[in-house]
């Protein structure tokens, strides 16, 4: 392997893995800069002097000088690098079919190290997961790391391979992709899962159909207040929190509406225009982080989008949830009955109570912040990274 510290996998791997390095080529970067310059921006209206009806004009100026003049991707670039990364050839839920995974992950040269794998949503990438990672190694050494860590890009996404043309791809298959990718790998031991968002489907499918999954931690669990639980089973802090994210329901939710009905239509859109794409990604992280996070950190998810091409391959999941797909948190069809862990952040777009989730399996963790919101792992890596020890720590046998 490459290297570098935490780059040995534990087991020879089954599949084949070759070392990754991110390195996009200058004329795409030239590109990119070149298109900002020429790209117009909307005159100013009563809409876009606000901030209620999505990002202002004022912001998305201020955010694309910045692109042009001030982000540096070759900065990014290389910390992105420092960071052990591969890509394994991995079988998908198809006959005859293989797809690239793309992944980074710290390695343990501990034998009873436990391997946890995250999985990311949308607008999320694997980058979500690099502070926490950047933690650990700065914690612990490959010879006293206790986990082994993998993140996977899900198909469609980062430097994965993108979903079939010739069929429709479901969530199903990418967790099918991943369960391979995790086999492969050599952890046929065991493993946790975790996810949010998007990816939180991810783990719990893994949870409920990999027999070596062991056990599942969420930061995110969408679903409908269960029939069984009454107001008097919700804390006032989740209270609170529903209560001041109620409007998401109503208001917030056209872009995914937009993306799971019109997907070729917002896909051809956005990969058309970088200004268009920042627009549309920059609001996400506006409106569903605690805090607003820099430029830089906005600026590394969209240019990761905009250089692999991926924000038209990566709506699947939206398409198959406004296509009657019954793939939920709440469905009792996919109760998880192995040990559930949830950590719950007050800033979560669609932050659900603990009585909630413990009817959606056999919930024997759960942590509660006072910071922290949709992009967890991001926002919050060092308490994410505590819940994640201690919840491994409780569970694992």
């Amino acid at each position: 392997m490459s290297g570098k510290p935490f780059s040995t996998p534990p087991y020879p791997p089954t599949i084949s893995v070759s070392d990754f390095d991110l390195a996009i080529p200058e004329e795409q970067v030239a590109l990119l800069k070149h298109l900002l310059q020429l790209s117009p921006i909307a005159p100013e209206t009563w809409e876009n002097k606000q901030d209620k009806f999505g990002v202002s004009r004022e912001w998305l100026l201020e955010a694309v000088e910045h692109w042009k003049s001030g982000f540096d991707w070759r900065a990014q670039e290389k910390e992105i690098n420092s960071f052990p990364q591969f890509l394994a050839k991995v079988k998908g839920s198809e006959p005859d079919e293989e797809f690239d995974v793309h992944f980074a992950a710290l390695f343990s040269e501990r034998r009873d190290a436990v391997p946890i794998v995250l999985f990311h949503g949308w607008p999320g990438s694997f980058l979500e997961f690099l502070p926490l990672l950047s933690i650990l190694r700065s914690k612990y050494t490959p010879t006293n790391l206790p986990f082994h860590f993998i993140v996977p890009s899900l198909i469609g996404y980062g430097f994965s391979s993108p979903p079939p043309l010739e069929r429709s791809f479901s969530l199903e298959d990418c967790a099918s992709v991943m369960q391979n990718l995790v086999e492969g790998l050599g952890f046929k031991d065991g493993y946790v899962a975790q996810g949010g968002d998007v990816g939180s489907l991810v783990a719990r499918l893994l949870a409920v159909n990999d027999p070596n999954c062991k056990a599942l931690h969420l930061n995110f669990c969408q679903m409908s207040k269960p029939d069984s639980v009454g107001d008097q089973d919700v804390s006032p802090e989740e209270g609170e929190a529903l209560a001041a994210n109620a409007m998401f329901g109503q208001l917030g939710i056209a872009y995914a509406m937009e993306q799971g009905t019109k997907t070729s239509t917002i896909g051809l859109v956005l990969q058309s225009s970088p200004v268009g794409l920042l627009a549309w990604v920059g609001e996400k992280f506006i409106e569903c982080s605690d805090q607003t996070p820099s430029f830089d950190v906005i600026l590394e998810s969209v240019s990761l989008y905009w250089f692999t091409r991926t924000i038209a391959k990566c709506f699947y999941p939206y398409r198959e949830m406004f296509s009657g797909s019954q793939l939920g948190h709440g469905n009792p069809n996919y109760r998880v009955s192995k040990p559930l862990g949830y950590s719950w952040f007050p800033k979560e777009i669609l932050p659900s109570p603990k009585s909630w989730v413990s009817t959606t399996g056999n919930l024997v963790f759960h942590r509660a912040h006072t910071s922290g919101g949709h992009f967890a792992a991001l926002e919050e890596p060092a308490l994410f990274l505590e819940d994640l020890e201690a919840f491994v720590g409780q569970v694992w046998k």
